[in-house]
């Protein structure tokens, strides 16, 4: 046999194992883990700030999410049950005791410390970032590429991120936050402590997100818990039923 028949399949093999991942496709399986890209799923959150010794009230939300939208309920403190935040595509809204109706808001303003309006909702970064693969690089050990995502409209909650996405599990372990001009606004690390069942697999889903201010120290870390994926009926979503 002549050695260059078996050298050829032998470099085509090689050349299909080891070739770079579509980073788009790569971008939206990474979502699911954080609520995107899934028929209905719903979620608590335990939210706390701190900034050095001074340590803000603590804040508790249940988020029902599908693919295309999400409302995040206040549950705790007292005085702010009932708030809620829904989001339909990309648009978002306000409603709280003592509003006539739901006002429209930014989910790039901040909702608590470090988070945004945005982080709360589900994650959609597949739907509002253009992802381009800029290499290679370990998280805390862990191998990992590197996302560069720009936003496709300015309703996204960062104008671009900088993702790492493990290479094994396919979940974002960390992101870095810039601002049109560059600059970085703050860093987020994320851990997979819980599972859902989807399609007969279990999926990692994010446990905690901890998200760190570039310039100071104050942090913001948010715990998910009670996760489940079921049924969100539609009036869920119903800007006039928030009214």
């Amino acid at each position: 046999m002549n050695p260059k028949s078996i050298l050829l399949p032998l470099a085509l093999w090689s050349a299909s194992t080891f070739a770079a991942p579509d980073p788009q496709a790569l971008l939206e399986h990474a979502d699911r883990a954080r609520g995107g890209g899934l028929p209905g799923i719903v979620w608590e959150i335990a939210l706390q700030s701190r900034e050095g010794d001074k340590v803000d009230e603590p804040q508790r939300l249940r988020v029902k999410a599908t693919d295309a939208a999400s409302v995040a309920e206040t549950l705790e403190p007292a005085r702010s049950r009932g708030a809620k935040l829904l989001q339909v595509g990309h648009n978002m809204w306000l409603t709280k005791q003592g509003l006539s109706k739901p006002i429209p808001i930014s989910p790039r303003q901040r909702m608590s410390g470090q988070a945004a309006n945005g982080d709360i909702a589900a994650t959609d970064y597949a739907g509002d970032y253009a992802a381009t693969l800029s290499g290679e690089e370990g998280v805390a050990g862990e191998a990992c590429f590197v996302l560069e995502l720009q936003a496709r409209h300015k309703r996204a909650t960062y104008d671009r991120i900088r993702y790492w996405v493990s290479t094994k599990r396919e979940v974002g372990v960390k992101a870095e936050f810039y601002s049109v001009s560059g600059k970085l606004l703050k860093t987020a690390l994320f851990d997979y402590g819980n599972l859902i069942q989807h399609d007969g697999r279990r999926i990692p889903f994010v446990s905690r997100m901890s998200i760190r201010d570039a310039l100071t120290p104050a942090e913001t870390v948010m715990d998910f818990s009670a996760v489940k994926v079921q049924k969100v009926a539609p009036a869920e979503f119903d800007l006039g039923q928030m009214q």
